[in-house]
């Protein structure tokens, strides 16, 4: 099931970002707009059908990891037993170039990072709420500072995400493994380790 929401998650989360360029694209709100190859939907009224009919495949996905992950004591076992002493232990290493990275197992510094990717898809949506309708969700817009302050919180987002996105890559890059992880489970390669430091004994 983490598996399969992870991946609905790419194909979800790479058509908002590119659909949400595209709206940008039409309204920006720096000095700048992104390549038309990177933006999905055409134009603005494209863009906007794209950003909303991929925007329920998102929330729908999150929700059933949520939901698997508090029933199975995934979430519970893999992330939130972040420690701050643990956090800083393992950034010393990474910096070290020495941090162990294990398949079927986070180190803080995944678990931090994962947790923020997490918090920031809750922050995506809910700006994201204001800037679907700002009326209907008054009270949300007044706690956002209005819709035009939204819009910069729900663009930072989308900054943060690639930013996360560039690093997940590079570390995939890093430790090529972790691929195999994603595509067949880490329970699978701590079996095939097992197996095989069992021949090697």
């Amino acid at each position: 099931m983490v598996r399969l929401t992870h991946w609905i998650n790419v194909f979800a989360m790479v058509c908002m970002v590119m659909s949400g360029m595209g709206i940008y694209n039409a309204h920006p709100i720096l000095p700048f707009r992104f390549p038309e190859e990177m933006t999905l939907g055409g134009w603005l009224g494209g863009s906007t059908v794209w950003h909303f009919a991929v925007m329920w495949l998102f929330v729908g996905n999150g929700l059933v990891y949520l939901a698997f992950g508090t029933a199975s004591n995934y979430l519970r076992k893999r992330m939130l037993t972040l420690r701050l002493g643990d956090l800083l232990r393992d950034l010393r290493l990474a910096l070290a170039f020495r941090l162990r990275h294990e398949a079927y197992s986070y180190n803080a510094i995944q678990k931090a990072m994962y947790l923020g990717v997490l918090l920031l898809g809750v922050l995506m949506v809910v700006s994201g709420m204001v800037l679907w309708k700002p009326i209907q969700f008054g009270l949300l817009t007044a706690l956002f500072g209005g819709f035009d302050f939204a819009r910069i919180v729900h663009f930072a987002g989308m900054a943060a995400l690639l930013g996360f996105f560039v690093v997940h890559i590079v570390m995939v890059a890093l430790v090529p493994r972790t691929l195999l992880s994603m595509g067949f489970g880490a329970g699978h390669l701590k079996r095939r380790k097992e197996k095989s430091d069992g021949g090697a004994a």
